[in-house]
C-alpha cells in the first residue's frame, strides 16, 4: 500500500529541469498548462503556478504506477486516484501528499476498503469486503485496524460485538438466519508457535469464543414518537363539583309607604303558598359503597 515512486521530482531543482513544454508567466515560472519531463525520466501533464503542480494533472512514474487528480504546490491534494505498479488502486481523498478522508482502495487479492483514512491508514468509520470468502467487517478502525464497536458479516450469519488491536474481544452475539443468536464473549488465550528445534517459541494472542445463551432474535423497536396535545386536550377541564354561579338579584322593587300599606284590605293580601311536602331522597346508585 506504500507509494513506490510517490516522491516526485521538484520541477525547478537540480542542475538538470529536464524539458518543458506549456505557458509561462512574466517571470518565466511554469505557470498554466504544461508537459514537463522530469529528471528521473516521470512526467507530469496539467496546471502548474508559479512553478509548482498545482491543480488538475496526471503523474507518470517510470515504475508504471500513476496519479490523476488534483495538486496543491507539488503535493497530492484534493480527489485522485493512484494506481501503483502492483496493480492496486485507490480513488478517493488526498491531503499533504498522503490518503486523508474518505476514498476507497482495491487491493491485489480482490479485497476492498471503503471509509474513512488518515494519514495513509485506515482510520475512522469503515467497511472491510473480504474476496475470497465474501465476508465483510463494517465498523471503527483505528491506525488501520478493527478497534471498537463493529459488525462481520458472513453468508448466513454474522457477529456483533467488539475488536481489540484487530481481535474481537469482549462481550458479543452471533445471529444466524435460521432465527436465533447466541450470547457469549471473547477471551483472549496467549497460545506458543514455532516450537521447533530450530525456532524458538513465539507467543500469540488468540480469541477464543465463550459461548452463553441461545435465544430468539431479539430485535431494536425505537420507541414511538412522543405527539403533541391537540387543542382539545389543551383546554383546562371543568369540575362537575363547581357550584353553580351566584345569580345576581334584580333590582329591588320601589318600597311602599308605610301608609298605603296598611290601607290595603286583608282579603287582597295573597296567601303564603302551601309548604311542599317532603320529596323522598332519591335511591343510591348501583355500586355506590353504603357509608
Amino acid at each position: 500500500m506504500s507509494d513506490l515512486g510517490s516522491d516526485e521530482f521538484e520541477d525547478e531543482a537540480g542542475p538538470y529541469l529536464g524539458e518543458y513544454e506549456g505557458d509561462r508567466n512574466e517571470e518565466g515560472e511554469r505557470h498554466g498548462l504544461g508537459k514537463a519531463t522530469l529528471p528521473n525520466n516521470d512526467t507530469y501533464e496539467g496546471q502548474y503556478e508559479r512553478g509548482k503542480r498545482h491543480g488538475q494533472g496526471t503523474y507518470r512514474f517510470k515504475n508504471g504506477a500513476r496519479y490523476i487528480g488534483e495538486y496543491l504546490r507539488n503535493k497530492k491534494h484534493g480527489q485522485g486516484m493512484f494506481i501503483y505498479p502492483d496493480g492496486s488502486k485507490y480513488e478517493g481523498s488526498w491531503a499533504d501528499d498522503q490518503r486523508h478522508g474518505t476514498g476507497k482502495y482495491y487491493y491485489t487479492n480482490g479485497d476492498t476498503y471503503n471509509g474513512e483514512w488518515l494519514k495513509h491508514e485506515r482510520h475512522g468509520q469503515g467497511e472491510y469486503y473480504y474476496n475470497d470468502t465474501g465476508s465483510r467487517y463494517i465498523g471503527t478502525w483505528v491506525t488501520g485496524k478493527p478497534e471498537g464497536a463493529g459488525e462481520l458479516i458472513h453468508a448466513n450469519h454474522r457477529f456483533q460485538g467488539n475488536w481489540t488491536e484487530g481481535n474481537m474481544q469482549g462481550p458479543g452475539k452471533y445471529i444466524f438466519d435460521i432465527g436465533c443468536e447466541q450470547h457469549g464473549e471473547y477471551i483472549p488465550v496467549e497460545t506458543s508457535q514455532g516450537d521447533g528445534e530450530e525456532e524458538e517459541p513465539v507467543t500469540v494472542t488468540i480469541p477464543k469464543w465463550k459461548a452463553g445463551n441461545i435465544t430468539g432474535i431479539t430485535l431494536f423497536v425505537p420507541p414511538p414518537p412522543k405527539e403533541e396535545p391537540t387543542e382539545e386536550e389543551t383546554k383546562p377541564e371543568v369540575s362537575e363539583d363547581k357550584p353553580p354561579e351566584e345569580v345576581q338579584p334584580s333590582e329591588a322593587p320601589e318600597e311602599v309607604p308605610a301608609d298605603d300599606a296598611t290601607e290595603q284590605p286583608v282579603e287582597d293580601q295573597e296567601e303564603p303558598a302551601p309548604a311542599a311536602e317532603d320529596e323522598p331522597a332519591p335511591a343510591a346508585e348501583e355500586g355506590e359503597a353504603e357509608e
